[in-house]
């Protein structure tokens, strides 16, 4: 599996280009509009347009450390109580390092599933994430490598039935984000970085598990609110997101007559390090705050709707649904 860590790591510098040129037009913007706003009327403003802070006003570096984030997300939810809903199964989790991802792992562990866990090459977030399922009482296998790999894909499907003897959930989380103000500010390789990553990620991983999948086994794709409502500045990561919904629901009226349920789950703003690792500091400052409850999630309060989805217990009836986590709707 070395090979396909050290190109995970030409793909993560791939991601800090694609950044780094974001970043450079967001400065060139932001001076533009000074220019132009210099001797012109005051903006109006008021303590509603201008919420408290939320978050630290920080900027990683990609692919997004979770280790280095100011405020730590919280992913333990010490208030849940497992109850063997995920007893011997097996889980897959693309993206399964930090964020959303980690928090799946930890309940879906808690709830008695041992978990493999994909990564790009945040190593040090994929070892806590392994170490927080194994305190839980279960197995954890991470691998380093780039879902836009389908010989990776399924090189990771067969050392963890090789490990575990089967996989019974898929957990399509993996993505990437890079903002853009305007359509040209997206290049070419930004387009394609993004289209591979969030749609052949994760048909590419579908694929590879789906041989081993059997009837009360499910698949759950991560969406977004972006891809229920769209995002002014995440043209190319919304249509990616829209793009997962409806391959959810197409993939599951294709595999209903084996038995096995496709779901997504569509966040709305979500504390990882997704978000610093591409908005604007000022942005990440009031990250959520537009929200109707005027803030941003924690990845623990998505989480136990993974588990949700993935025990026949909960939702053997539930098949093709995006199921929205939103905070209150907004568009």
């Amino acid at each position: 599996m070395q090979k396909f860590a050290e190109n995970a790591e030409i793909t993560a510098k791939k991601h800090r280009e694609i950044q780094d040129y974001i970043d450079d037009l967001d400065k060139k913007s932001k001076s533009k509009k000074k220019d132009e706003q210099s001797g012109g009327k005051a903006a109006q403003t008021n303590e509603r347009d201008e919420p408290t802070p939320l978050f630290p006003n920080q900027k990683l570096k990609k692919p997004g450390l979770e280790a280095d984030m100011e405020l730590q997300p919280r992913y333990k939810a010490p208030d849940y109580k497992g109850s063997g809903k995920l007893e011997g199964k097996v889980a897959l989790i693309t993206g399964g390092d930090s964020g959303i991802g980690r928090a799946v792992a930890v309940l879906f562990a808690r709830e008695g599933a041992d978990v493999a866990i994909i990564y790009l090459s945040e190593h040090e977030d994929a070892e806590v994430t392994k170490k927080a399922v194994e305190q839980e009482g279960r197995r954890a296998l991470t691998f380093s490598g780039d879902v836009t790999d389908p010989e990776f894909c399924r090189a990771a499907v067969a050392e963890t039935v090789k490990e575990f003897g089967t996989i019974n959930i898929l957990v399509n989380n993996a993505a990437f984000q890079a903002h853009a103000e305007e359509l040209d500010w997206i290049s070419d390789e930004h387009f394609d970085l993004t289209m591979k990553t969030n749609l052949y990620g994760y048909f590419y991983m579908t694929k590879a598990v789906l041989p081993h999948l059997e009837e009360g086994d499910s698949i759950i794709n991560t969406s977004s609110v972006n891809g229920l409502f769209g995002n002014e500045k995440m043209i190319d990561y919304s249509l990616t997101k829209g793009g997962i919904n409806a391959f959810t629901q197409s993939l599951a009226k294709n595999l209903v007559e084996k038995g096995i349920r496709v779901n997504a789950v569509a966040p709305g703003p979500v504390w990882t390090p997704l978000n610093p690792a591409d908005q604007k500091k000022e942005d990440v400052e009031q990250f959520g705050a537009k929200n109707p409850m005027k803030r941003a999630a924690q990845p623990e309060e998505l989480s136990p709707t993974y588990v949700f989805l993935a025990a026949p217990v909960c939702s053997s009836y539930i098949t093709g649904q995006i199921i929205g986590v939103l905070g209150g709707v907004s568009n």
